[in-house]
């Protein structure tokens, strides 16, 4: 038949050696079920081929040899099986057509399920508000993997804004990179580049707020004419006076109450009032600690120069020198120009420094004036718990007095004869005797105690 090719090999040469030996592996690793057994046949596979070219091509084949029968027993095995290598002949080429290496055609084999075990992991996607330069406003989503390539950054950086870790990143930081800067200041979290910024969590009060300080910052009817900031710096401005702004809006809310409740509580101690005590304790401290926070946060940037500098050559043909973190530019203009927004930055920091200690310093005054009214109100308890005591105490002493006599009537009521009850004059004479006895007992267990300083 024409689709039958015949190979006269001698039965000892190292080439039919060779090729039992092969089709002995091959059908060995054709019986494993796993992925990773089938992998293996096709490396081994085409390692023979590429060592043997065209002559180890699977067909079917049928060796004429001049031996004894168990030599022609492999034979007829090679021949029976002529359908498997078929197959495994058509993954062969196929194979080969993708490329001629057998080993670079293992390596994608492998690389191919690598994409396809990484497309079954779920890359998290972001629902952000992006600002441009324009003050153009805009809702998108966008995946993890395009953020990170937009913006120039690094997995780890995402983290100080990831809107699923709100609960772990709580404390304020301002982390400049390259192309971006990345501010979490509570509630707000944000990305800001060169020309736009992206704001997670906007349906929160903190990107509401912040929104509403930025959009009429990029209003060019709203600069009246004057020189405007760049626009990293309006977002900066814009991120840290609606964060403070909340802060101080909610200490001009909360001053009112705790004044009313500081002037009432002394003269009117109820239940109602003393929860409305607490609850306002615990809004100071709350809000003593966003403040402090904040304000470490601005001290820390202020102090570090080269983390401002690097603001300030953000976007500009500028590099920071190691040793002594001066701006290297190469235009002398854009040295000045960042130079003179350094001064800028400085004075804007130190303007918001200032505002945030105030608030600060104003929630501990309120917060130690609740803690005095707190230990004034102790204070005044212990008085009434001590006057309650020292009632008990005289009640307590009157009584053993009246148990007292009432152990001598008991005495006197037993049905035993005495020889007094004889007598008209001894029941006055010993009721009289009870009462002076118990009035004098107690008197002197009175003079006692106070004797001892107990009452």
């Amino acid at each position: 038949m024409a689709s039958l090719q015949f190979l006269q090999l001698p039965v000892h040469s190292s080439q039919f050696n060779d090729l039992l030996t092969g089709y002995s592996l091959l059908r060995s690793r054709l019986e494993a079920s796993d992925s990773k057994n089938a992998l293996l046949v096709l490396r081994s596979s085409l390692r023979l081929r590429r060592n043997y070219g065209e002559a180890l091509r699977p067909v079917p084949v049928r060796v004429k040899c001049f031996s004894n029968s168990t030599e022609e027993k492999e034979a007829e095995v090679v021949s029976n099986e002529g359908n498997d290598e078929n197959n495994v002949g058509n993954q062969l080429d196929l194979a080969r057509q993708d490329l001629p290496n057998g080993s670079a055609n293992s390596q994608r084999i492998v690389t191919s399920t690598g994409d396809s075990l990484s497309l079954g992991i779920r890359e998290p996607v972001y629902e952000v508000v992006e600002v441009k330069l324009n003050g153009m406003v805009s809702t998108r989503k966008i995946n993890r993997r395009h953020l990170l390539k937009s913006s120039g950054l690094r997995p780890r950086d995402v983290r100080s804004v990831d809107p699923s870790l709100w609960l772990t990143n709580t404390m304020p930081s301002l982390l400049v990179r390259e192309h971006a800067i990345l501010l979490n200041l509570g509630s707000l979290r944000a990305i800001v580049m060169q020309e736009s910024v992206l704001i997670f969590n906007y349906n929160r009060k903190g990107g509401k707020a912040f929104i509403d300080a930025l959009l009429p910052r990029l209003n060019p009817e709203n600069m009246s004419g004057g020189p405007s900031m760049p626009f990293v710096l309006e977002v900066v401005e814009a991120a840290l006076h609606s964060r403070i702004q909340r802060l101080e809006h909610r200490l001009m809310d909360l001053e009112p109450r705790v004044q009313s409740l500081l002037e009432v509580l002394p003269n009117r101690l109820t239940a109602d009032m003393l929860e409305q005590l607490r609850i306002s304790k615990h809004t100071l401290v709350e809000l003593g600690s966003r403040a402090g926070a904040l304000k470490q946060m601005l001290l820390d940037i202020l102090e570090d120069t080269p983390e401002i500098r690097r603001i300030c050559i953000m976007g500009r043909n500028c590099t920071l020198n190691k040793e002594n973190s001066e701006m290297e530019c190469s235009v002398p203009l854009e040295k000045q120009i960042a130079e003179e927004e350094e001064e800028e930055i400085e004075m804007l920091l130190e303007n918001y420094l200032q505002r945030c200690e105030s608030c600060d310093g104003q929630a501990e005054r309120l917060l130690d004036s609740a803690k005095e009214m707190e230990d004034s109100i102790a204070v005044n308890l212990s008085s009434r718990r001590l006057e309650v005591s020292r009632v008990e105490l005289l009640l307590q002493v009157g009584a053993f007095c009246v148990a007292v006599g009432a152990l001598v009537a008991g005495i006197f009521g037993m049905n035993l004869k005495s020889y007094l009850e004889e007598h008209v004059f001894a029941f006055w004479l010993t009721t009289a005797g009870i009462i002076f006895g118990a009035i004098v007992g107690f008197f002197l267990t009175y003079w006692y105690l106070r004797a001892r300083k107990i009452l």
